[in-house]
């Protein structure tokens, strides 16, 4: 996905959020210089194909798992990727912010597994403080503004749709979605925001695909998309 077709959903989210887009461009920024000595991965460096498992770390995970051994490849959002890994389900590529299960993420890079680790405006601690201890060609740095190398932007801005999205830009055939629950009444308000957001962008990137995502069933005719994307 280009930028110039990103960035009205992105100027949408910051308006939603009373995020500032200076505070996401320094945490790129950060991110870059943290992998920028050694090699790391970009989109065009992770290929797909076939159907591939985004998996959410929604409360239903556990009981959706034949899902993703289904799949051909599983992208993993943040702690599904300990769930997938603990019911002896391999995780291709792992997406996270940071702010819950870094060791996860630290072993995955060991192993050479892919880490998309995702710089915004208040993640830079956690970026300073795990980051380096990855093994570094095993890292896909990623952001929600503007992309500067080696620094990508496939889309996204939930772990969970930004997953979506990586694997639309990897070449993906058919995206299955276990573990998601847009309703779930224990997160906070703020969580829930963001899980409508998730919901907009998943209905977006699916059109975008050609593709109905099962996921949506039942949702469409009440999603809305405020940035007034086509």
């Amino acid at each position: 996905m280009l930028f110039d077709e990103w960035e009205p959903v992105y100027e949408a989210i910051l308006d939603d959020f009373g995020y500032e887009r200076a505070a996401d461009e320094r945490a790129r920024d950060r991110l870059a210089a943290l992998v920028g000595d050694a090699d790391p991965l970009g989109v065009d460096d992770v290929r797909l194909s076939g159907s591939v498992a985004i998996c959410g770390a929604g409360p239903t995970l556990s009981d959706e798992l034949d899902v993703a051994r289904r799949a051909d490849s599983v992208i993993a959002a943040s702690t599904a990727a300990d769930v997938c890994l603990d019911a002896g389900i391999g995780v291709d590529c792992m997406v996270t912010d940071l702010d819950k299960n870094p060791d996860t993420a630290r072993a995955l890079s060991e192993s050479g597994i892919p880490v998309a680790a995702h710089a915004h405006g208040d993640n830079v601690p956690e970026l300073e403080r795990y980051v380096p201890t990855f093994v570094l060609d095993s890292v896909l740095p990623t952001t929600q503004a503007a992309p500067a190398p080696p620094v990508s932007n496939p889309g996204g801005f939930t772990d969970g749709d930004r997953a979506a999205f990586l694997a639309d830009a990897c070449g993906a055939d058919r995206l299955v979605f276990p573990g998601w629950s847009f309703d779930d009444p224990s997160v906070s308000a703020e969580k829930a925001r963001k899980l409508r957001w998730a919901e907009r962008l998943l209905h977006w990137l699916e059109e975008r695909r050609g593709e109905r995502f099962d996921v949506l069933d039942g949702r469409r005719d009440r999603i809305d998309r405020p940035w007034g994307a086509e």
